[in-house]
C-alpha cells in the first residue's frame, strides 16, 4: 500500500498549494490513502467546515490536527460528526470528536489513523503513550488494520523519536508535526515502522514557520507583541512523506520525503 502524509497546512497559501497539488500527487504516485494535518489551515489557527470539505474533495482521506484543533468556534461541532477529521486522542474525556479513524481505501484496505499530541512544552494533556497503546491494542497492525499511521503533534524532537521507537513494529508510519520544518531523518526503524521527526509544513517558507516575518521578529527582539500573527502569503511548498508498506505485514518497506513547489528544493520519489 502507498500512504501519503502531508504536514501542517498553514493559511490560504498552504491550502491552495495542497488543493492544487494533492490530486496530481495521488495520480502520479498511485496513492492508496492520503492524510493531511490541517490544524493551521484557517488563518494559521484551526480549521473550518469549508476547509475540511475542500481538502476532502481534493483527495484527503483523513485530516489530523493538534493544539489549534478547536481555535475556530464553528468547527467544534464538526469534530462530532465528521469522522475523517481528528483531534488528538489524548485530549481528556468528554472533549468533542475522535482521536482515531479507520479509513477504508477504494480497494477495500483498512488504514488506521491515530492523532496524538505531545506534552513537552505543550498543553498538559493525557499521556500519549497510554493513548497509543489503547488504539493499537484495539486495532492491531496486520489483523484489524492493513496499515497504521500515527501523527505525533509535538514540540520536542525527543518525544517524537520516543513515540516512533515505542510504536516500532506496531505501526506503518509514525510522523511528527507541529515544528513546521521538514527534518532529514526519514528512515525505517528496526521493527519495520517508517519514521520522520517532522513532515514539515505546507506553507510559504519565506516566513517564520509559516507566519509573516515582522510579528515573530518583534516578539523575539522586544519580548512583546505588536500585533497578530498572519500566515505568509507567498507560494507554498507542499511537504510530507510517502510510505510503501508490505501487503502481508503492513510494515514499511520504503519511506521517501515529498516536497513540491515554493522555495524549497523539490523532492519526489523515483521508481514509484
Amino acid at each position: 500500500m502507498r500512504l501519503l502524509f502531508l504536514g501542517d497546512i498553514v493559511g490560504r497559501s498552504g491550502r491552495a498549494a495542497v488543493m492544487e497539488t494533492l490530486p496530481d500527487l495521488r495520480r502520479r504516485l498511485r496513492i492508496d490513502c492520503a492524510i493531511v494535518n490541517a490544524e493551521n489551515a484557517a488563518g494559521g489557527f484551526g480549521v473550518t467546515p469549508e476547509i475540511v470539505q475542500g481538502l476532502i474533495q481534493a483527495g484527503a482521506d483523513c485530516i489530523t490536527t493538534g493544539n489549534h484543533a478547536f481555535d475556530q468556534k464553528d468547527s467544534v461541532s464538526l469534530y462530532e460528526h465528521e469522522r475523517r477529521l481528528l483531534r488528538p486522542a489524548n485530549f481528556p474525556p468528554g472533549v468533542p470528536g475522535f482521536g482515531q479513524a479507520l479509513i477504508e481505501t477504494q480497494s477495500g484496505q483498512r488504514v488506521l489513523v491515530v492523532n496524538l499530541m505531545g506534552r513537552i512544552f505543550m498543553d498538559p494533556l493525557d499521556d500519549p503513550f497510554q493513548a497509543i497503546d489503547k488504539a493499537l491494542d484495539a486495532c492491531p497492525l496486520g489483523l484489524a488494520a492493513d496499515a497504521i499511521v500515527v501523527d505525533i503533534h509535538a514540540e520536542a524532537t525527543s518525544e517524537k523519536m520516543a513515540m516512533g521507537h515505542y510504536c516500532d513494529g506496531r505501526a506503518s508510519l509514525v510522523v511528527g508535526t507541529h515544528s513546521h520544518i521538514p527534518t532529514a531523518d526519514a528512515q525505517i526503524l528496526p521493527g519495520g515502522t517508517a519514521y520522520q521527526t517532522d513532515a514539515g509544513a505546507c506553507a510559504d517558507y519565506d516566513s517564520v514557520i509559516g507566519m509573516e516575518k515582522p510579528e515573530p521578529l518583534v516578539r523575539f527582539i522586544r519580548r512583546m507583541g505588536a500585533g497578530k500573527y498572519q500566515p505568509a502569503a507567498g507560494p507554498a511548498t507542499v511537504c510530507g512523506v510517502l510510505v510503501e508498506t508490505d501487503a502481508r505485514t503492513g510494515r514499511a518497506i520504503r519511506i521517501e520525503p515529498v516536497r513540491v513547489g515554493g522555495r524549497l528544493k523539490t523532492s519526489l520519489p523515483e521508481g514509484f
